[in-house]
């Protein structure tokens, strides 16, 4: 999943970063608030993370801007302080959860993981959808009540599928969510894996959309 990281700690910023594209997330940094309002497509983010001691417009004011235009997808804070009235500013604010620092990355991809469910529809532990169920945390897939063998590229896209069940995805919004800029972007790359996916959970699983994108079909 394509995330944003708004700290403005180049260490946790990068150790975080690190951490979380172990666990298979795209991850994009900037420092500051005012960087992050120069960006035009918050909607292809999956999630935001934002500290709240940011200088000059601080993580708080920027989630309440951010909020007042309709940006709707989940908001997570880091907090230095873990008195109850920080986090109730947090929350009142727009945010949907927070981590307390210093962070635990185990925490923080659990916490960011129950967000992407909630988003989905979902409040188990995996997403779960007819027959088809991803355990986010162990990495395991299961379909009908068997295992599946999947590739980490594969598996991310299968999970991608299911956090928009319902909704087409394009070319674009895959590669968004999947790669980082530099990376994996031949212009087959979506086709190959959606292939290769299909193999294993078949082949009428995922639907093409002429000219459109891909959704899940069960």
């Amino acid at each position: 999943m394509r995330l944003l990281l708004i700290e403005d700690d180049p260490r946790l910023a990068n150790r975080l970063a690190v951490r979380l594209a172990s666990d298979g997330m795209i991850v994009e940094h900037v420092p500051n608030a005012e960087d992050a309002l120069k960006i035009s497509d918050f909607e292809s983010f999956a999630a935001l993370i934002v500290d709240i001691g940011l200088p000059g417009i601080d993580g708080l004011a920027f989630i309440r801007k951010i909020r007042a235009t309709g940006f709707a997808i989940p908001i997570l804070i880091l907090t230095a302080r873990g008195n109850w009235e920080e986090k109730v500013d947090g929350l009142n604010s727009g945010a949907d959860d927070y981590v307390v620092k210093p962070v635990r990355a185990e925490e923080l991809i659990a916490r960011l993981n129950a967000l992407l469910r909630r988003a989905s529809g979902q409040t188990g532990e995996r997403l779960i959808a007819d027959g088809i169920e991803l355990d986010l945390q162990m990495k395991v897939a299961v379909m009908d009540g068997a295992s599946i063998e999947l590739t980490q590229i594969e598996f991310r896209l299968l999970q991608l599928l299911l956090l928009r069940r319902g909704h087409i995805l394009s070319h674009a919004e895959i590669l968004d969510q999947l790669y980082p800029a530099a990376k994996g972007r031949e212009p087959n790359t979506i086709e190959v894996n959606i292939a290769r996916l299909r193999r294993k959970i078949g082949k009428n699983t995922i639907r093409t959309v002429r000219g459109l994108g891909y959704r899940l079909w069960r």
